[in-house]
């Protein structure tokens, strides 16, 4: 039985609404208010429609504070920091020394020698704070600060009522203000590849803001469970550690670890960028892909869900597996997220998907995301 050593705010609100709290992350999550199909089809299309409140507390919140910081940072991280400006965030990833996919976060940049790290899973509180040690700064685990997601197209609406100047903040952006009379810090970032708004604030105020965002947006929002990053994140190309990964998926006689060439993410490294942990393993690791992440959608209308664990194959030989698979009525496709060999991970190559029950399904490896392809929905403004 895992062992919860994070206590969320909203626990009783979730409760209330039939949310069983599991782990995650150390912190009890509402991953279903109940396991009908009904329930999640429900959740996922009113943030891709309308919009969507769920608390993603169970995220790690790492304050880096101090005159050598940005140093810490960027010597963890894959970003060059010095280009954040204050009010300003990015995605990053954090490498082992052999240049290994461990963790991925946002940068925001809060003022001058005043950072936050936020990221999931994987050790990047860890190194941080190895990368701090002896060094004129801080790194702060912050339990307290919670975070929820209030994502969808009429996100903007919902706080605008209160915040008229949420309109102009920009994708990746973040803003200090008060809503519902409480000390917030708002970020234009998301999990969910919709426009989207992610609320900081502390513990004691996280019921009566998830109260008033409800009441506030009335038929135009619900509280979704967790579980439906999983649907929203396969058509937008956001991957999850460790169920992409390795980890999950692991090679024969290897230890775990995969490439940013590998998984799509080398766009996370800045150009030119060298100093940073695993970097020089990294830029070595060019060109050796022992697989590459890619799309995988059923041909013609086919409905049917990939499931994880399904292999996939080019004729006779096995040539990948899907990590998450969905189905989409909305859009009208079925899509998921694979691990391919390099020779087949390219657009329109004909592949057969076999179920873990033995059941083939015709397919075509495709380019992500499947949804919103040119960012123009998630970046809007206005």
């Amino acid at each position: 039985m895992a062992i919860l050593w994070r206590t969320s705010a909203l626990a009783q609100r979730h409760a209330e609404i039939g949310g069983e709290l599991e782990d995650w992350n150390g912190m009890g999550t509402a991953w279903f208010y109940d396991h009908t199909p009904e329930r999640a089809k429900a959740d996922y299309e009113a943030i891709r429609t309308s919009a969507g409140l769920m608390d993603v507390s169970g995220l790690k919140k790492v304050h880096v504070v101090g005159a050598d910081a940005a140093y810490v940072i960027d010597r963890v991280t894959t970003r060059n920091v010095e280009k954040i400006a204050p009010g300003r965030s990015t995605y990053a990833s954090m490498l082992n020394s052999e240049g290994k996919f461990v963790d991925d976060c946002i940068i925001y940049h809060i003022a001058l020698n005043s950072w936050l790290v936020v990221h999931g899973t994987g050790t990047g509180m860890e190194q941080l704070t190895t990368v701090a040690a002896g060094k004129n700064c801080a790194v702060i685990f912050d339990d307290d600060m919670h975070d929820m997601s209030l994502q969808g197209p009429k996100s903007v609406d919902i706080l605008a009522k209160e915040i008229p100047a949420i309109r102009d903040l920009a994708y990746f952006g973040l803003m200090q203000t008060r809503l519902y009379g409480r000390d917030v810090m708002i970020s234009r970032t998301g999990y969910t590849g919709e426009r989207g708004y992610e609320i900081f604030c502390r513990s004691k105020d996280a019921v009566h803001i998830w109260d008033n965002v409800l009441e506030s947006g009335g038929d135009d929002v619900r509280p979704t469970q967790f579980s439906t990053l999983d649907m929203l994140r396969i058509e937008s190309y956001l991957l999850f550690y460790p169920g992409d990964n390795s980890e999950t998926f692991p090679f024969e006689n290897e230890t775990c670890g995969d490439t940013l060439w590998e998984l799509g993410l080398d766009f996370t490294v800045s150009p030119g960028k060298e100093g940073f942990i695993g970097a020089e393993n990294h830029y070595a690791s060019k060109g050796k892909e022992r697989f590459k992440i890619f799309g995988v959608k059923l041909s013609g209308d086919a409905m049917d869900q990939m499931e994880m664990y399904a292999r996939v194959k080019q004729g006779d030989t096995d040539v990948g597996v899907i990590t998450y698979g969905l189905s989409s009525e909305l859009n009208g496709y079925s899509v998921a997220i694979a691990r391919l060999d390099p020779s087949v991970a390219v657009a329109g190559t004909a592949l057969t998907v076999v179920q873990p029950d033995g059941t083939e399904l015709s397919a075509t490896a495709e380019e992500m995301p499947f949804y919103d392809q040119d960012k123009s929905i998630r970046t809007a403004k206005g």
